[in-house]
């Protein structure tokens, strides 16, 4: 099945990726980068400024230009064919098609926004490169390696100027407090990471997370107070927060029902339109960081599905709800299933405002609320199954139970890490019967490949894989 002629790329004969990387004119090479063995990435070498190096390790093609880039991830998604297809043929599923893949792979889709693209970026605060401990940037360097350097984000070609302004704002009014950042916990310290959340409406939201350690209720205030003041009426006003919110955390991360996101000034709220619909969004709630990027692969969502009028669709790790609702005016029914309580509560916010009545909303993990769902199946209209997973995949339970539901022919598997545990499922999904573990309903195929570009800059891209049987 191909895309429409406007969802296509412009990039239609493909070369060796090792040919195009040897063409290169040598004067588009810079002092410090080198080629190391995983094809598509780049690293810095001793000598190289620390934006240099922060960028390598954070979008490490900006040194290509665009073309060069989608080349480069047209290869790298190949590779994860030629994985898939090699695993299932060593299961006994031998289904590799012209070309040595197991379904044929599309071009991948460019972004329509190269630059500042994100909706969402993460600051951390840790030492800086002149030693200032009070740095708000993006780190270098690992934990584990004890070599962290947090470097301002000020040249970063993926992160847009608004999220770069309220991180120098942050950055301002840290270093004027007199409490520590909050590096390591046992230490000590307070000031902690900032979250930035924009959209294309002009709204912008702020999230700080601040360990209180031994601090009482009277101080805590204080400080909430000192940070509403210098985001409304201080330096930081600039930045016209629509939102401010303040979340005391004394885990790596915390959810709203663990330690509440607590609203200092603004809105609870801030607001996105995707394909004519408007969405709302939470502090913790999933949305896809590319909102221009995202409005593409749900269109192409859309047309894969094949999804009719008496169709009942699936929508699994469904975050708000943007891309089942983005399907609810050409199917029967939505059920969506997420496990972020407050995603759901905004999902469901957002099918009432848009007029949407077909689609419901299930809290909870999908493991526990997909099984139960469809061991009582007995809906005689056709099921597609949309699944759009985090990194760490799809909960073998819920593989599961989408295999083993025989009302399910359609499946389309969303995927930002294809080759981590994505890949497990996949090979779950499509290898041949096996009583042992369950998996005893007729295997999908994989029918076709997508790839799309929603991370420029970096070596990710986001995979639609088709499943049929």
């Amino acid at each position: 099945m191909a895309l429409p002629s406007a969802l296509r790329p412009p990039l239609r004969r493909l070369c060796p990726l090792s040919a195009l990387l040897s063409s290169r004119p040598a004067g588009n090479k810079t002092d410090g980068q080198r080629k190391v063995k995983t094809a598509g990435e780049w690293c810095s070498l001793p000598g190289s400024s620390w934006e240099q190096r922060l960028a390598d390790a954070v979008t490490p093609l900006w040194r290509l230009s665009y073309r060069e880039q989608l080349q480069v991830k047209y290869e790298s998604q190949k590779k994860i064919l030629q994985t898939l297809t090699s695993c299932l043929e060593e299961r006994g599923r031998d289904i590799q098609k012209p070309g040595g893949l197991c379904c044929p792979l599309q071009p991948v889709v460019p972004s329509p926004i190269i630059n500042g693209y994100r909706n969402k970026s993460t600051f951390s605060v840790n030492q800086g490169p002149d030693g200032n401990p009070k740095t708000v940037g993006l780190y270098v360097g690992t934990g584990r390696a004890r070599n962290i350097v947090c470097v301002k984000a000020n040249h970063m070609e993926n992160i847009p100027p608004k999220h770069k302004q309220v991180a120098q704002c942050y950055e301002e009014f840290i270093r004027g407090s007199p409490l520590d950042p909050c590096i390591l916990f046992h230490q000590g310290g307070h000031w902690r990471e900032l979250v930035v959340r924009t959209t294309s409406r002009g709204h912008t939201m702020a999230v700080v997370t601040f360990h209180p350690q031994a601090l009482g209720q009277e101080a805590l205030a204080a400080q909430k107070a000192l940070l509403k003041e210098f985001f409304t009426c201080g330096p930081g006003a600039a930045c016209a927060l629509t939102s401010l919110y303040f979340q005391e955390s004394t885990m790596t991360r915390c959810s709203h029902e663990q330690s509440p996101f607590q609203l200092l000034h603004g809105e609870p709220h801030i607001f996105e339109e995707v394909l004519g619909l408007k969405f709302r969004i939470s502090p913790d709630a999933f949305f896809q960081v590319n909102t221009a990027g995202a409005e593409v692969l749900y269109q192409a969502v859309r047309e894969l599905s094949q999804a009719g009028g008496d169709t009942v669709l699936l929508d699994i790790c469904c975050g708000t709800g943007t891309i089942g609702l983005s399907l609810a005016h050409q199917v029967s029914k939505i059920i969506g299933i997420e496990v972020v309580e407050k995603a759901v509560e905004d999902a469901r916010w957002n099918a009432a405002f848009n007029g949407i009545s077909n689609a419901e909303f299930h809290a909870g993990k999908a493991e526990v609320t997909l099984p139960q769902l469809l061991s009582a199946w007995e809906d005689a209209r056709p099921l597609i199954a949309v699944v759009n997973p985090s990194r760490a995949g799809l909960h073998y339970r819920v593989v599961r139970a989408i295999r083993n539901c025989s009302a399910i022919r359609r499946l389309l598997y969303v995927s930002c890490k294809p080759e981590g545990e994505a890949m497990r499922n996949f090979l779950e999904l499509c290898c041949p019967p096996d009583a042992g573990r369950k998996l005893v309903g007729e295997p999908f195929t994989p029918t076709l490949a997508i790839p799309f570009d929603m991370f420029p800059h970096t070596a990710h891209c986001e995979l639609v894989l088709l499943f049929t049987r």
